[in-house]
């Protein structure tokens, strides 16, 4: 087994040492131009498109310009393909992953190991058998069916563990996944909690496209906190070249990530969100770095780290009802619009959700 930092550095109460991302090796795509084309898929990932939002702000009284940075155009459809990669070629560089040897096994919350599947996929064919790399992704059940069918897809092996268990727990994921790791040959954790790349990869790919795409005048972030890679390498980068630019971090109830330790104090045990929220301190996210107040008339950059491709079946799985179901009527070639309305009326329930669907 193959770790890059002891498992119980990333799993505390206490805050540990931060990386120094300045010191460490980068890899810094050019942003003022488009790539023809790409040798494989995974070069694809990152220079996500930034989005100025204008009737969301408008309808929410938000008078700051508020922009989306769409993570979910990601090839693997989440903000995670870019510490997925990033892990992979500096496990490859340092010869950590030996190819045709080595088992990838990854504790997460979907998104990561969706990453790591994809980049173990694409180095070989018909992953586990004759791959370069097998891939072993251990999840904990409350996941959606989404993320377990596109890992599937990609030829990872899954292992579910419950829910509720505590991190420190043997049944929690993160003790699965390193108690496997014990047992399989050649077996590797990446570990996205302790390793570095996981904050590099946003220090040197995430907040570059957003300091380049707003001409380095950046007043807000805001940021979901999970392992905290990408809110501690975005904020890291981005202080650097805007000083006083607030990062904002956003953690869900019961969970033990934000500051002051009042903010955590909840009579939650656990929490539907995934992919935000540890009951530990993950060594990939920096306190320091976070703000937590907003002001007006500033520029804010929101995160999307993936989209709703990934818990359709979760909260939007709403029977279909009979009337729901009921026949579409047709409409003679020919008719007027009050006639086509009259004609579809009794379908109306279905129409109104496909309208959502091509307008909303």
């Amino acid at each position: 087994m193959t770790n890059h930092v002891a498992k119980e550095n990333g799993q505390t109460k206490e805050s540990s040492k931060f990386f120094n991302l300045k010191e460490m090796p980068h890899i810094v795509k050019a942003l003022d131009r488009n790539q023809k084309f790409h040798s494989d898929i995974l070069q694809a990932i990152g220079n996500t498109p930034l989005v100025k939002l204008t009737r969301i702000p408008k309808s929410e009284g938000i008078k700051c310009e508020m922009y989306a940075k769409c993570e979910f155009l990601n090839p693997g459809g989440s903000v995670k393909d870019r510490i997925a990669h990033r892990m992979v070629l500096d496990a490859e560089e340092r010869g950590v992953l030996k190819p045709g040897k080595s088992v990838i096994i990854e504790p997460t919350s979907g998104n990561t190991g969706i990453g790591l599947a994809l980049a173990a996929a694409v180095k070989g064919v018909g992953y586990i058998k004759v791959s370069l790399y097998g891939c072993i992704i251990v999840l904990p059940e409350k996941m959606s069916d989404e993320k377990v069918n596109t890992l599937l897809a990609l030829g990872a092996e899954i292992v579910r563990t419950p829910t509720e268990a505590p991190s420190e727990s043997p049944e929690s994921n993160i003790s699965v996944a390193h108690r496997m790791a014990t047992e399989i040959p050649d077996a590797v954790v990446l570990d996205q909690y302790n390793n570095p790349c996981n904050p590099l990869a946003h220090y040197d790919g995430t907040a570059e496209e957003i300091l380049w795409s707003l001409d380095d005048a950046v007043d807000m972030v805001v940021l979901g906190t999970g392992t905290s890679g990408t809110v501690s390498g975005v904020a890291h980068k981005v202080k650097e070249r805007c000083p006083r630019c607030v990062v904002v971090g956003v953690d869900p109830y019961g969970s033990i990530l934000a500051q002051p330790e009042e903010l955590n104090q909840s009579d939650v045990q656990t929490y539907e969100v995934e992919g935000i929220g540890y009951d530990f301190l993950p060594r990939t996210l920096d306190r320091t770095v976070i703000d937590k107040w907003l002001k007006e008339g500033q520029k804010c950059v929101v995160l999307l780290p993936d989209n709703i491709r990934n818990y359709m079946t979760k909260w939007w799985d709403t029977p279909v009802s009979e009337e729901l179901a009921a026949p579409v009527g047709s409409v003679p070639l020919g008719s007027s619009p009050a006639q086509a309305l009259a004609a579809l009326a009794p379908a109306a329930p279905l129409l109104t959700i496909h309208s959502w669907c091509v307008h909303g």
